[in-house]
């Protein structure tokens, strides 16, 4: 995952418009730093009814390890292999990932489409608030062996492994793209192909003895609770806001001006 961050953080200044021009306007890096800000003190506006949600996720990822854990690496190590596919499919939990971003940046930038540029600075956003700042300290809280050690399943040592088991990064980050993706765009056979793929990701990362199931639930929940945080949050922003965008063209560096008037 260390890898896929440094991606991401290499595509930034791509996306980033480089000054202000005006008091009302905001550049993108601070819709970035708004958007941590946001995620990370959600827990302290939630009301009864988010932490109702939160507990019933927590009892199903702890239910997915006392149940499906075992079984699941169980059956991994009897099929586990080196399938071209499902190596390719993983991928879009790293690498490929900044690939996607790019892609929607690219196409909305040719076409002056808005909706693929949004789904461009969402998605670089959340990747690296999910991937690079929630995961990372969870898995490092965590500190859990991961299926190929040959350790106990549930060995964990807290601050011992910065790179844990525990929660998928890859799955973290297809789910964290899948629900921006799937947020933006109404069509039902968008969101079902965004998460089926997905979901891909979290399988490939239990064929190859990366992840246990539990692990790889709340990579999902995390990428999708984070993805969609800050969707709705930068549609607000865009609502009252100015955005500077960078514009890219044949012969031609700029600097595009979007937003509500």
């Amino acid at each position: 995952m260390k890898r896929v961050f440094r991606l991401l953080l290499a595509a930034l200044p791509a996306l980033c418009a480089m000054h202000k021009a005006g008091a009302d306007e905001l550049s993108y890096p601070e819709i970035v730093l708004d958007d941590v800000k946001h995620v990370v003190t959600a827990p302290a506006r939630w009301d009864e009814t988010d932490w109702r949600t939160a507990g019933w996720a927590s009892l199903a990822v702890a239910g997915t390890a006392l149940i499906v854990d075992r079984p699941l690496r169980d059956e991994m190590r009897r099929h586990s292999g080196n399938d071209s596919f499902i190596t390719q499919v993983e991928r879009f939990g790293s690498q490929y990932a900044a690939g996607v971003v790019g892609g929607f940046y690219v196409a909305g930038a040719l076409a002056d489409n808005q909706t693929s540029l949004q789904v461009a600075q969402d998605g670089l956003a959340a990747s690296l608030i999910a991937s690079g700042i929630v995961t990372p300290t969870i898995k490092l809280v965590a500190g859990r062996s991961r299926p190929r050690a040959g350790e106990a399943i549930y060995n964990f040592r807290p601050f011992s492994d910065a790179n844990s088991s525990f929660p998928s990064g890859h799955t973290t980050e297809a789910f964290a793209l899948a629900a921006v993706i799937a947020n933006h765009y109404d069509e039902t056979w968008v969101t079902c192909a965004s998460y089926s793929f997905a979901g891909l990701v979290g399988l490939a990362r239990s064929y190859h003895q990366a992840h246990f199931a539990s692990d790889i639930v709340a990579g999902a929940m995390i990428g999708t609770l984070v993805g969609k945080s800050v969707v709705a949050h930068n549609a607000a922003l865009r609502s009252k806001k100015v955005v500077l965008l960078p514009e890219l063209a044949p012969g031609l560096i700029g600097v595009r001006i979007a937003g509500s008037f």
